[in-house]
Formats: C-alpha cells, sequence, structure tokens
C-alpha cells in the first residue's frame, strides 16, 4: 500500500516507517524536524530510512494548510498514520500554543486530507494521559474521560472528538491509539529513561517526582509497532450494537474505534530506576521531589478490546526492553 505516516523523524514513526517498508508498503514520510529537542537525533533516525527502497521524505508541517492539501492532492495515499505531534505533558504548560497548532490545527488538515481525497483508514496517536483523573484500574476505552490534567492531554481527547466527527458525517474510517509510555532504542531525550541513563552514566543526580511512587505502563517500542500495523490493515467499522441510550466511547454507529496499546503491566518509577542501574552498572544519585502538575500518579491500560479485535498485546519484559535501550544509547552516543 502507499501509507502516508506523519512525524517519520519521530520516536515512533521512524520505527513505523521501517516496519512498514519492510513488508513492502510505500511510505510518504512528513515531518518539520523541528528543536522541541535534539534535531541530530532526528536527522539520524532520517538517515536510515532514506537508504530504503519505498520512502519518500516530505519535510512540511502538519499545520501548513497549503502544504497538505498539495501533499494529499500529489501522492493519493491510500492510508494515513497520524503520529506528528507536540509531545510532552510538563511542556504544555509552559508553551500551550505549541499544542494548538500540532495537535489541533494540525490535526484538523490530516482530517481534511483523508476526507478529500477519499483514504481508506485513518490511524493517528491519542495517549495515556487522555485518562487524566480517571481512578479506576485498569484504564478501559470504554470509560468516560472527560477531566484531562494537561493541555497535551485535552488536546489528544480533541482529536478523539474531531476524528469521531468525520467519521460518522463522511465515512472515513478513522482509528484512535491510546498510547501508553512509549520507551526503546532511538526514544526521545525528554523522557524518563532517556534522561535517568543518561545522567546515571555521567555520574549526575537524576530528578525523582512523586518519590519514585509513580507507576507507568511502560510499553517497549516494538509492540507499539505492532499494534499500529495491526489497527491500520484492520479498518475500523461501524459497531452495530451501539447504542445513544448507553452510549460506548470506544466505538459508534461510524466507522470509529479507539484501543489502548500498554503492556497491561504497571512499574513503579522506583524500580523502573533500579532496573537502568542494573543494565548501566553504575548506581544513581536522586533527587526525591513532589509530583508534577499535570502527571497522574499512575497509568494501566486495558488490552482487552485490542486482543478480541486484532488479536495482540504487547509482551517486552521491562527488563528486556531497557536493556536494548542502554545497548542503544551507549552505542549511539559511544559512552
Amino acid at each position: 500500500m502507499r501509507i502516508l505516516v506523519t512525524g517519520t523523524a519521530g520516536f515512533i514513526g521512524s520505527h513505523l516507517a521501517h516496519r512498514l517498508l519492510d513488508r513492502g508498503d510505500e511510505v510518504i514520510g512528513v515531518d518539520n524536524v523541528n528543536d522541541y529537542y535534539d534535531v541530530r537525533l532526528k536527522e539520524a533516525r532520517l538517515a536510515r530510512l532514506l537508504d530504503k527502497p519505498g520512502f519518500t521524505e516530505i519535510r512540511k508541517d502538519v499545520a501548513d494548510r497549503n502544504a497538505m492539501e498539495a501533499l494529499f492532492r500529489d501522492y493519493q495515499p491510500e492510508r494515513v498514520v497520524h503520529l506528528a505531534a507536540q509531545a510532552g505533558v510538563r511542556y504544555s504548560i509552559q508553551n500551550p500554543n505549541a499544542y494548538v497548532d500540532a495537535n489541533l490545527v494540525g490535526f484538523m488538515n490530516i482530517l481534511e486530507g483523508c476526507r478529500h481525497n477519499k483514504v481508506e483508514h485513518l490511524v493517528y496517536a491519542s495517549s495515556s494521559s487522555v485518562y487524566g483523573a480517571n481512578e479506576t484500574m485498569p484504564f478501559s476505552v470504554h470509560d468516560n474521560v472527560d477531566h484531562p490534567l494537561s493541555l497535551y492531554a485535552a488536546s489528544k481527547k480533541a482529536n478523539e472528538l474531531m476524528a469521531h466527527t468525520y467519521s460518522h458525517l463522511y465515512n472515513l474510517p478513522t482509528t484512535g491509539l491510546r498510547f501508553f509510555t512509549v520507551y526503546g532504542p532511538w526514544g526521545r531525550p525528554d523522557m524518563a529513561l532517556f534522561i535517568f541513563t543518561k545522567k546515571i552514566l555521567a555520574g549526575e543526580p537524576i530528578d525523582v517526582f512523586n518519590h519514585g511512587h509513580h507507576k507507568r505502563d511502560f510499553t517497549y517500542i516494538d509492540d507499539i509497532v505492532e499494534g499500529v500495523v495491526r489497527t491500520l490493515d484492520n479498518v475500523a467499522e461501524p459497531n452495530a450494537d451501539w447504542s445513544g441510550d448507553q452510549p460506548d466511547p470506544s466505538s459508534s454507529k461510524a466507522p470509529y474505534r479507539l484501543y489502548n496499546i500498554g503492556s497491561n503491566n504497571p512499574v513503579e518509577l522506583s524500580r523502573f530506576i533500579e532496573i537502568i542501574e542494573e543494565r548501566t552498572g553504575k548506581k544513581a544519585e536522586k533527587n526525591l521531589l513532589p509530583m508534577q502538575p499535570g502527571d497522574v500518579p499512575a497509568t494501566y491500560a486495558n488490552v482487552d478490546d485490542l486482543i478480541n479485535d486484532v488479536g495482540y498485546k504487547p509482551a517486552t519484559p521491562v527488563e528486556e526492553g531497557i536493556g536494548r535501550f542502554v545497548d542503544w544509547y551507549r552505542g549511539f552516543y559511544q559512552v
């Protein structure tokens, strides 16, 4: 298939593009390669893709309406995976406008491109952060999620609502994927595993929020990519049993679906750090700090729908995943 993937200089997008190319798909990769974090890492991810047949790089911003209209018109993708977004809970408190431009305006441009060019299926990245103030564990796609705790989370919830509207009005099949704390080789420098590994290897202290009692459903990158590919191949369909009397948030009378992709196995942050210490062979010096604004104390994914609909459940143990990341980090940065 010809597949448009946005965010191909990013962590998940670059891994996904490799997987699609390896199975024989043509990938049109879009990224503006902004400087939210180290551009050299983004360029290195792209360099690995440019060596592969079937990959076309488009260096444009999804928030640029004219550029997106031209992109869809010129390349006519059959399916779209939209991963480009402004990420980060804490950064959304400092720079909220970036989230409106990338996550709302950008997503609108993708929806319009899909609508006007008869795209067969749009799969897009949502986030576990949409669960916000919810406390019932594990988090289920059948639960109401109307209490986000950060603008980042609100923008992802808005994406789900926007997608449903287009599924309803234009019969556009859309599938939203709520990713749970993705980690692994080529990961983002603003995420805990990257920061902790870098500082522990350098002998620098690490900031440990909520005194290490956070729990996260850490999900290895290969598991995320497998979930994306399987849902991309499983085009969203209307739920014949859906009722407006008792509306199920995860589906609709329209061709609309939501799934969690998480390991279904929360790990406490203190244990996460212990594993990094084991894999690096160095002890961490910890600054124990209170919870940060916008953070949630725990995430835990119910993945029953993913298992039932596409036959998949993430399975990489966190010990194995962290070991692979540390090996990659040492090699890439020559530590």
